[in-house]
């Protein structure tokens, strides 16, 4: 048996070694399937011993769901850190720690401090991990909770990949203090495929966190970043440059953004850099973290009550502040879903003028406190200029007037129905809300394309002219619409052609037009590309469906409902006999051509193209053999990069993927100049 245990150690090191290079280096040393196979090796050497050693990566999955967190004591505090909201009063709390170690060395003259010297980090906006290590295995991990007390979550932290079971140093007990996170890519991946999409990685990584289920922490594919060693029993660092290359040296992994200065005019520069950058990084951050390098610097300034004399922590402009909840108001979708929208009090935010906010459903409000908080304090969010979100109430009474949940539709006054945490109108044809909005819908951009077209359009062709169903745009005509109030002649024409236009559409737009419900624009194109006729995608099974890519048990079994509603089978069959014809674009990829560039790559589109839209350049790109993906991984051949590129450009950048940021370039390589 112990020849077992000592071969399952030896594998379990060399998966722990690829995973290392895989997660934490972004730089894989064997493929998917040879991983996969060493995994697969260990799992049956644990299944004929049955010995499961505790640093094995098949504890990572996730087991069974837990009954509560047990509280946890840190081995020393978790400090918070003071805030410097502008340069200004970062360079206050510079020049206070420079007048203190000033006074500190002239009373020791024998054993001055050093010069000061700076390390300025990422703060990550997610949520905090304290890790316990005991001679090289990790025994325990926790949330920070009030800085002395945490809450154990060692069973969701497993499920981590890039954080090590085991590390190279034995020599006694340590906490590793990070933050966990999920990355903004994961988080856009993840949705694509979530019957309930979500809404703000931060919120995200920390329900994972804190949910009691390690199994639903394992499907959000949390990362970490580590930056401190906050208790050891058997090593010191002279300065932070040790500290961090120990972290490196124990499989740890460390912030990609740590830059080390001796002028203070140096760290106010990378600050002013940083607020810049901000939306470039694949994950979230608030501001950054300027720190003095010398550790006996830091125990000699030491701490006041609640922060560290020796670190602070730069905040960006805010995009989280609070204000007063007003009223919320209740507003029904295509899909019939009842969404409530809040109205705050008017508050400035990131430079715009805040009044309204989300509340995605009533399970929302209830887990954020929301229920008694009209009237209330309540902290507001605002992320990459959308529509702010409520976080939730400032205080933890029930000091506000309550919000009451509506009963019945307020378009129709149909009784509503609750459907896990969302409301619905059940009157799908007969509530005006819906109906607008599936029409708006089926006639927008990545729709059918129906020029000139919009919400107003529909609402005023649903009030007068009677249209009900997308099929009845094709119903109308020119004497009926000259007649309509800002309708002239040429735009009456102009809808007229477009209609036209619109019955030759793909066939991927035209399923996508249709509103499948949990359907979005990559399973329409799979379902386009796969079945390639409409009679065949509606006369597909659902063990059929869920074969097919990106497509899970709910979506393959809305989908299949979807076209054995009566109503829908009806507008399908008008609109076709109406001359419809949606169509499956041949795409007449190269034969393996080494002079084409693109042929059997796989290729994210990103930013803006001026020369064409992304929609265009993608059909191009498949015409000549591309694979089009959505997120960037490393199965990434190439990044087409166009004007404010964001996240996904920086991930490419961090992984080495040739980014194409010139459309002169692009249009070169696909042969048009």
């Amino acid at each position: 048996m112990s020849d077992a245990v000592s071969a399952m150690k030896a594998l379990i090191d060399e998966i722990s070694r690829h995973n290392y290079h895989y997660y934490t280096l972004d730089r894989p040393t064997i493929s998917d399937k040879e991983w996969d196979a060493l995994y697969d090796k260990l799992l049956e050497m644990e299944k004929e011993t049955g010995i499961v050693l505790p640093s094995s990566p098949t504890q990572r999955v996730g087991g069974e769901t837990l009954k509560g967190f047990v509280p946890h004591r840190h081995l020393a505090r978790l400090w918070s850190l003071d805030k410097a909201q502008n340069i200004d009063s970062m360079m206050t709390w510079h020049a206070r720690a420079v007048k203190l170690i000033a006074d500190y060395n002239s009373k020791h003259p024998d054993q001055p401090l050093p010069d000061p010297s700076y390390v300025v980090e990422l703060k990550f906006d997610g949520l905090t991990l304290n890790l316990t290590y005991k001679e090289g295995r990790l025994a325990q991990a926790s949330t920070r909770g009030n800085g002395v007390i945490g809450e154990g979550i060692l069973a969701q932290v497993k499920t981590i990949k890039s954080i090590p079971l085991e590390i190279p140093y034995t020599g006694g007990t340590l906490e590793i203090q990070g933050e966990g996170m999920m990355f903004l890519s994961v988080l856009e991946e993840y949705n694509k495929t979530a019957v309930e999409p979500l809404k703000n990685a931060r919120n995200a990584a920390a329900g994972a966190l804190r949910n009691l289920n390690p199994k639903l922490t394992a499907e959000r594919k949390l990362d970490a970043f580590f930056y401190n060693v906050g208790y050891s029993d058997g090593i010191q660092f002279a300065n932070h440059q040790e500290m961090v290359q120990f972290l490196q040296a124990n499989y740890f992994k460390v912030s990609p953004h740590i830059h080390f200065f001796d002028k203070i005019e140096d760290v106010a520069a990378d600050l002013e850099w940083l607020a810049e950058q901000r939306h470039s990084f694949d994950f979230l951050i608030d501001g950054g973290v300027v720190k003095l390098t010398d550790m006996r610097t830091r125990e000699v300034l030491g701490n006041t009550d609640k922060f560290p004399r020796w670190a602070v922590a730069f905040k960006f402009e805010a995009e989280e502040t609070t204000t007063i909840l007003q009223s919320v108001s209740w507003e029904v979708g295509r899909t019939g879903k009842i969404t409530p929208l809040a109205r705050v009090e008017a508050v400035d935010l990131a430079g715009v003028t805040v009044q309204n906010c989300t509340l995605n459903n009533i399970g929302d409000i209830e887990r954020k406190n929301l229920k008694f908080a009209l009237g209330s304090l309540v902290f507001i969010r605002r992320s990459n200029d959308v529509i702010p979100e409520i976080l939730g109430k400032v205080t933890e009474e029930q000091d506000g007037e309550e919000i009451v949940y509506p009963t019945h539709c307020p378009a129709c006054s149909s009784e509503l129905e609750l459907r896990g945490a969302h409301l619905f109108c059940p009157n799908r044809l007969g509530c005006s809300p819906q109906l607008i909005g599936r029409i708006t819908h089926f006639a927008s951009r990545d729709a059918m394309d129906i020029e000139t077209f919009s919400e107003m359009t529909a609402a005023q062709l649903y009030q007068e002219l009677e249209v009900r169903d997308p099929a009845d745009l094709y119903d109308l005509q020119y004497e009926d619409l000259i007649k309509l109030e800002r309708f002239g002649e040429k735009k009456a024409s102009n809808l007229l052609e477009s209609l036209h236009k619109s019955k030759s559409r793909d066939l991927a737009s035209f399923l996508y037009a249709l509103g499948i419900p949990n359907s979005g624009k990559t399973t329409t194109k799979v379902l386009a590309d796969h079945y390639g006729s409409l009679s065949k995608v509606m006369e597909a099974s659902p063990e059929e469906l869920i074969a097919l890519p990106d497509v899970g048990g709910i979506v393959a079994d809305s989908i299949y409902s979807f076209f054995r509603d009566p109503v829908i089978a009806d507008s399908i069959g008008r609109m076709l006999n109406a001359g419809v014809n949606p169509i499956v674009e041949e795409t007449h990829a190269v034969s393996a051509d080494p002079d084409n560039p693109f042929y059997g790559k796989t290729v994210v589109l990103t930013g803006t193209l001026s020369t064409m839209g992304r929609d265009e350049a993608a059909k191009k790109l498949e015409a000549l053999g591309a694979k089009i993906t959505g997120s960037v991984s490393k199965k990434t051949d190439m990044v087409i990069a166009g004007e404010s590129a964001g996240s996904k450009l920086t991930k490419a950048q961090e992984l080495g993927i040739r980014v194409i940021e010139d459309e002169q370039e692009l249009l070169r390589l696909l042969g048009e100049v």
